[in-house]
């Protein structure tokens, strides 16, 4: 699967794309009436972001922007968001009301997700210590040593391959108010180094009090992370539990109905998966009749086999 369409909405608000320089700005919505979408060409940029987000500034009454959406930035195959991180801080004082903020809502046609640069993304979060809602996308280069945050709510990672010390870097921070976890964990192929053990301090929720949606999927070790996940303490508080999205088969099934219970589970995501027939027909008979909606949803799942029986299974994001 690859991200073929921009983001449509962020924190509740519609996605709308300020115009570009050779587009008309005359009629534009209310400051928070949407979650504002700035963006350049990756190949060819008529203009730099930098100078996009300072029409956007002089053209917008900045004062009531709730949510930005970063596009993409000029050669983001080559280029990190350096100079992207350093405007926005220099804007800070201009975004008071400012709740969400997405970092590279870049489909596959403007570079692929392996390809985003990234860099370190923890002075957005120090800069706007409002922030509610954090998204990254692209994890080559990505950092996330690890800080305290008062405010934010939700936090997004959306790699092909994520990098351990960021796996560590967020299981070692500090954020009391977070609900809504999701890190595409990724494969090696993409810069995923990680090991189930790198994820105990989520799972263990001690730094977490208010984690009720957990998302760890998108990972070629998807079994090992259901394995480790079916004795988490913090699972027991959570309302969603989704592991979609990467190569699980039985033996992660398995070892999650051998687990604690998840029958107060709202919903869990399996979507994406290897699971045999008989499996998933213990799931549903397990979990359905407590009420938990089920997603077992085979998706675009999709192996081969070499000649010596060796079978390979694929996450659904990688390149």
């Amino acid at each position: 699967m690859a991200i073929g369409g921009n983001l449509e909405k962020l924190y509740g608000l519609p996605a709308f794309s300020f115009p570009g320089p050779s587009e008309t700005t005359t009629e534009l919505p209310e400051p928070d009436a949407v979650a504002w979408r700035v963006a350049t060409d990756s190949y060819d940029a008529e203009e730099a972001w930098t100078a996009a987000f300072a029409r956007f500034c002089d053209r917008v009454d900045t004062t009531g922007v709730r949510a930005l959406i970063v596009g993409a930035w000029e050669d983001a195959y080559d280029s990190d968001p350096s100079e992207v991180i350093e405007a926005l801080l220099a804007a800070r004082d201009r975004l008071p009301a400012l709740r969400a903020l997405f970092l590279g809502d870049i489909t596959f046609e403007e570079c692929e997700i392996s390809w985003i640069n990234q860099t370190d993304v923890t002075p957005l979060l120090a800069g706007f210590p409002a922030l509610e809602e954090f998204a990254v996308r692209g994890g080559q280069g990505l950092r996330f040593p690890a800080l305290r945050h008062d405010a934010l709510r939700t936090l997004t990672m959306e790699t092909g391959g994520l990098p351990v010390d960021v796996v560590r870097g967020v299981g070692a921070s500090e954020l009391p108010s977070l609900e809504h976890l999701d890190l595409w964990l990724g494969t090696s192929w993409y810069g995923a180094d990680s090991e189930a053990a790198d994820l105990e301090p989520i799972l263990s929720g001690a730094r977490l009090p208010r984690l009720r949606h957990l998302a760890l999927r998108n990972s070629e070790i998807q079994d090992e992370v259901a394995v480790a996940v079916a004795a988490a303490p913090v699972v027991a508080r959570l309302e969603v539990l989704d592991l979609s999205m990467g190569t699980l088969s039985d033996e992660g099934a398995v070892a999650l109905l051998g687990g604690q219970p998840l029958t107060h589970l709202k919903k869990l995501d399996l979507h994406h998966n290897y699971l045999s027939e008989p499996l998933r027909q213990r799931l549903r008979e397990t979990l359905a009749p407590a009420g938990v909606e089920v997603d077992l949803d085979q998706d675009d799942a999709d192996w081969d086999e070499d000649d010596d029986g060796t079978v390979h299974r694929y996450v659904s994001v990688g390149e």
